[in-house]
């Protein structure tokens, strides 16, 4: 299952991580993906969405 948000399409990014020391390792960021139903084209469907979408009211839930 892909890690994408279902409404703006937010995915993984690459970035790396520096130690103290200055050793770099790459790293993903991941998005806070949930699973929620929703209201998609009149019907209730289970999209994964980030929460971002949640909060700003992009998402309507279903009952």
């Amino acid at each position: 299952m892909a890690k994408r948000c279902a409404i703006c399409g937010k995915g993984p990014v690459v970035g790396r991580i520096v130690s103290h020391a200055h050793n770099v390792s790459p790293r993903r960021f991941e998005p806070n993906l949930q699973t929620v139903r929703a209201i998609v084209n009149g019907a209730a469907k289970r999209i994964r969405v980030c929460t971002r979408c949640l909060r700003s009211g992009k998402v309507v839930k279903a009952a």
